[in-house]
């Protein structure tokens, strides 16, 4: 759904649903939502306890995820979650995307860049086959200054990679990610990017609320 600001600007949620029967990677958590106080019988309040995974929904990597010395995710930057950002789409279903695919398309000074892979985004089914970035586009953004890679696919690397090439290039160059993004009904271009990360001081990960906000 598409909202405005104060200013009149559009703002679309680019966030995932959290909820009961969410696809999540397989073998992970799935997502819980539990009543553990009910607003009836003299009690006042609603309160729920979650359970879910740190990679629920779009989600925000840490290094910690895939650096055994890396940061947690309640000690990352915010800059690199809260800024302007391109959207490129390279729609397929599976397979690496390279440089060719992207450098042409990348506006001059782009410090975040999202890519949308699906033409309908997965909402009801796990996607185990979907498209991601190949090490060398990570190698090539990180040699532009990109400091931020959104995705709407749910890694940088393909389900049963073992390697986790794409992640570890990140790494290379101390890029921020973004996971599980949704751009169904937002065009390419250019947008405000704001998606900022719980503080989970010692998590590997966690779910954002990310939106984009149209440019003055």
């Amino acid at each position: 759904m598409i909202q405005t600001d104060e200013a009149g600007r559009r703002i679309w949620d680019i966030s995932q649903s959290l909820r009961k029967g969410l696809p999540v990677w397989p073998g992970d958590t799935p997502y819980e939502e539990v009543l553990t106080w009910v607003l009836e019988d003299g009690c006042p309040v609603n309160v729920s306890r979650l359970t879910l995974s740190t990679h629920t929904g779009a989600h925000a990597d840490a290094p910690l995820h895939y650096d055994p010395e890396g940061a947690p995710i309640g000690a990352v930057r915010l800059l690199p979650y809260l800024g302007e950002a391109q959207l490129i789409s390279v729609i397929r279903a599976e397979g690496r995307i390279s440089p060719d695919e992207v450098v042409d398309r990348l506006e001059p000074g782009v410090r975040r860049l999202l890519i949308r892979s699906f033409e309908t985004f997965p909402t009801d089914a796990w996607p185990s086959s979907f498209a991601c970035p190949s090490p060398e586009l990570i190698d090539m953004l990180g040699q532009l200054g990109v400091i931020l890679i959104g995705l709407d696919a749910p890694s940088l690397d393909p389900e049963d990679a073992k390697d986790l090439e794409a992640h570890l290039m990140v790494r290379r160059h101390g890029m921020a990610i973004l996971e599980g993004l949704v751009f169904d009904g937002v065009h390419d271009g250019r947008y405000e990017l704001i998606a900022l990360p719980l503080k989970l001081a010692t998590a590997d990960a966690a779910p954002v609320r990310a939106i984009l906000r149209a440019l003055d």
